[in-house]
């Protein structure tokens, strides 16, 4: 998954700064430091995706941005892992129930997997990729 990337403007009324995603065209965070508003910049995020989840709506590619108020914002590895296999899910034609008799688990379930906040098992990730005809790669890198 491509990071999303923030844009992080200062606060000239109020102090501080303020974080919007321009790539999902609504939702804004606030805090008094870079630090705070990264760590807010997170959860909105998250929030954010969640909610493009819960619709049922794709979610729109990250684009590339320059400028020194553009940062990427992380996500775990976990929910990064997340949002592919819902893009995944998103592009195979299938429905919830489909893909959960695919995986062999509960409709109910399904959603489980998509959650941001929900820390599901690698296993149960890998179960469901291979259900998709995808396989998931885990990598490690040099930290910048």
């Amino acid at each position: 998954m491509e990071h999303y990337l923030g844009l992080f403007e200062p606060d000239e009324k109020d102090g501080g700064y303020v974080a919007t995603f321009p790539d999902f065209g609504y939702g804004v965070t606030q805090g008094e430091s870079i630090e705070e508003v990264l760590d807010l910049a997170r959860d909105l995020l998250m929030l954010t995706i969640g909610d493009f989840i819960r619709g049922g709506k794709p979610l729109p590619a990250a684009k590339r941005r320059r400028g020194a108020k553009y940062r990427p914002v992380p996500l775990t590895a976990l929910q990064c892992a997340k949002v592919d296999l819902y893009n995944t899910f998103q592009t195979s034609g299938l429905n919830k129930a489909q893909f959960a008799r695919r995986i062999g688990i509960p409709k109910t379930h399904i959603d489980r997997l998509f959650s941001l906040r929900h820390q599901s098992r690698l296993d149960q990730l890998e179960a469901a990729f291979a259900a998709l005809g995808k396989r998931l790669h885990v990598e490690a890198r040099n930290a910048a």
